[in-house]
């Protein structure tokens, strides 16, 4: 005999049919379950094996985080911002297109393609200003080429092949590249490094490969030749040579809390970052001798009972695991009872008589006091777990939580394809709107982006056009003096940051307001208040409050100053008016304003960003830096329009400046990330 399993519970008032139950408790379970299935990212346990990292390299080596294959699984945008918060110099990527999907969400941190880059991606790698890795002669000509023709100068990391014997210059010519690569006036090579073939154990192999790259590196200098950052370490190099960490490391597997291997695990202290979970859709009781699922590789001996999971080998969860995986139902291991199929697969749930439609199923992770592991998938199915991990859930959505809540939800096919044959100019419209909320990050933003940006170029004709001319944008950061009066935490964790913007536009109000928003919410509801001229994220994740740390210092148009009438802490932020009745006289004409700010940057979050979001028409932007006591100041730029390398002019120890003339346009949002070591 055959039948469901349903919970009566579900049912109350008057005896119902069985099939009318189900039915009930399946409307039920759909209102309340959003997701069939999903990934769950622990940002907190991933920001603890940061500092497990940062812990074993020390404060002088960088870090390159690598999210290559959408960060192993987990989702490359929020991976990659969350290792930027705790202090990644970089980003590594397998290709081009990785690394225009993070430009396109608005990460402005130096990307680097880690395998061969090749012919059919530099102009995408100029575009987006990525870093590849150079194998050989041949690509860095045409690189070379096509950087002189786009009037850039661009970095380049090469790799020497001492054994693995997959990318990278061959190490007997490995000097002669490098000699020859210095003579390009484009291209300038900021990197070398290596790839151990087996770091995960201690050997004589990574020992020899060391040796090879040491004496490169060696001829290299006695020949006048340096190169600021050398690498070689990934996570087993990490963990069993400490003597290899040189100028950065490239950790990947043991961020995502996986050790490299057996012998690994006594060095570090790591978490598992990701979970992946699904729910029971179906319960049902079968007579003995019943056969589950394809191919009939399971028979039941006694009356048993079968839980069906929505997911199988389409969502990474292997056919190798078929009758050999286990999930965790109740806290109770549950085994994987036939064939795993493309969509499904059949949990024996025999031994938990109160498993019911709608119950949590752990396929990796926690529960209560059980866990399955990668390492224990991959060995059930004869794989590793770095396959594990890009596999696993691929087609699920990722939940990232904070401090055990969730806190950002990010759909797992997150693409924007446009076909060749899209001409509906509404789609298109459409398109480009989730261009812009992708590239804010927050939908509120981008939509206030499109709009405004959509009214300039194509509102009305008795609107003048809301346009930028000549932008200066002046940032200078600097240490508290002993005269200063401020908390002694403030002074020891804070710099003072002044920033004076100046631009041309046409004056649209008397009265108007300056913005100060302390998160992506209150900045999107600055951009739809006409009033406000100008707007400042104050992100108060950092610690710092709007009162006490944004100020307006002076507010002039056409060089006279513009009193302050007034501020205002309001449920969009806090509000500074500025205004006067001698303006009514300036109103729709161009005038020349400036703001000065003045407010205070962390000492930890070590960047600072600037971005246009207007069209503008002339800019620059300078970074002033020699009162603040940092060190390896360097510029993250991502410029759109007809001329977008910007002249970049460097005062070592002191200052950067970006220039772009008066004839060149930026479009929004437009903007570039100083980033510095302490």
């Amino acid at each position: 005999m055959l039948r469901f399993i349903i919970t009566l519970e579900e049912c109350p008032g008057q005896p119902l049919r069985c099939a009318d139950r189900r039915k009930n408790l399946i409307m039920t379970l759909k209102e309340n379950l959003k997701y069939r299935s999903w990934v769950e990212v622990d940002l907190g346990n991933f920001a603890a094996n940061w500092a497990q990292i940062r812990r074993l390299v020390g404060p002088d080596v960088k870090i390159m985080q690598v999210v290559k294959a959408d960060a192993y699984g987990h989702g490359a945008i929020e991976i990659s911002n969350m290792a930027i918060k705790n202090g990644a110099a970089c980003l590594g990527v397998a290709n081009a297109d990785e690394g225009v999907q993070l430009r396109v969400s608005g990460i402005t941190a130096p990307i680097m393609i880690l395998s061969p880059a090749t012919d059919s991606e530099i102009d995408q790698i100029i575009k987006y200003n990525l870093t590849p890795s150079v194998s050989d002669l041949g690509f860095a000509r045409e690189f070379q080429r096509r950087a002189r023709r786009a009037g850039i100068q661009a970095p380049i990391h090469i790799e020497v092949d001492t054994g693995m014997g997959r990318g990278g210059t061959i190490q007997e010519e490995a000097c002669q590249t490098v000699r020859e690569i210095t003579s390009f006036p484009n291209l300038v090579i900021e990197g070398i490094f290596t790839h151990f073939a087996e770091s995960e154990i201690l050997s004589y192999y990574n020992d020899q490969q060391w040796r090879a790259f040491s004496e490169i590196l060696e001829k290299l200098s006695a020949r006048g030749i340096s190169i600021p950052l050398r690498h070689a370490s990934n996570s087993g190099a990490i963990l069993n040579y400490p003597q290899f960490h040189l100028d950065m490391v490239r950790p990947g597997i043991m961020t995502y809390g996986i050790y490299p291997s057996a012998e690994t695990q006594g060095k570090a202290t790591l978490a598992p970052v990701m979970s992946f979970k699904t729910r029971v859709v179906l319960v049902k009781e079968f007579p003995e001798g019943y056969s589950i699922g394809y191919g009939r590789t399971f028979l039941t001996r006694r009356p048993t009972r079968i839980a069906t999971i929505p997911v199988g080998y389409g969502d990474g969860f292997g056919w190798m695991l078929s009758n050999q995986g286990e999930a965790l139902i109740r806290e109770k291991r549950v085994p994987v009872a036939g064939r795993i199929s493309m969509d499904m697969c059949t949990l024996d749930v025999s031994h938990i008589p109160d498993c019911a439609i709608g119950d949590e199923v752990v396929l990796m992770g926690l529960q209560g006091s059980e866990k399955i592991t990668a390492d224990e998938i991959a060995a059930k199915s004869h794989s590793i777990s770095y396959e594990i991990l890009c596999a696993l859930g691929k087609r699920a959505p990722r939940i990232f939580l904070h401090q055990g809540r969730p806190d950002r939800v990010e759909p797992r096919l997150r693409r924007i394809f446009i076909p060749d044959e899209e001409k509906s100019i509404s789609r298109i419209d459409g398109i480009i709107r989730r261009c812009f909320q992708t590239r804010a990050r927050n939908e509120e933003l981008g939509d206030a982006i499109y709009y405004e940006m959509f009214e300039t170029l194509f509102g009305k004709e008795d609107r003048q056009l809301e346009l930028r001319d000549d932008f200066r944008y002046d940032i200078r950061v600097a240490k508290f003096t002993a005269e200063e009066d401020v908390e002694e935490q403030i002074r020891r964790d804070c710099f003072k940051v002044t920033t004076c913007v100046e631009y041309t536009k046409a004056l649209r109000n008397a009265v108007f307001m300056i913005g100060c928003a302390q998160n992506n919410e209150q900045l999107a509801s600055f951009f739809e208040d006409k009033r406000c001229e100008y707007r400042w994220l104050l992100n108060s994740s950092e610690g710092l409050v709007t009162e006490r740390d944004f100020k307006v210092n002076r507010v002039r148009i056409d060089g006279e100053d513009v009193p302050i009438i007034g501020t205002e802490n309001s449920s969009r932020g806090y509000e500074v008016w500025c205004g006067s009745e001698e303006l009514k006289r300036k109103l729709n004409r161009q005038v020349r304003l400036e703001i000065e700010i003045e407010t205070k940057k962390p000492k930890n979050s070590r960047l600072f960003s600037a971005y246009l979001v207007y069209p503008t028409r002339g800019m620059e932007i300078s970074f002033n830096y020699a009162d603040a006591g940092i060190r390896h100041v360097r510029e993250v730029g991502f410029f759109a329009g007809k001329h977008p390398y910007p002249e970049v002019i460097r005062q070592k120890g002191e200052s950067i400046r970006l220039k772009l003339g008066n004839d060149a346009w930026i479009f929004p949002t437009s903007g570039v990330t100083f980033i510095w070591d302490l």
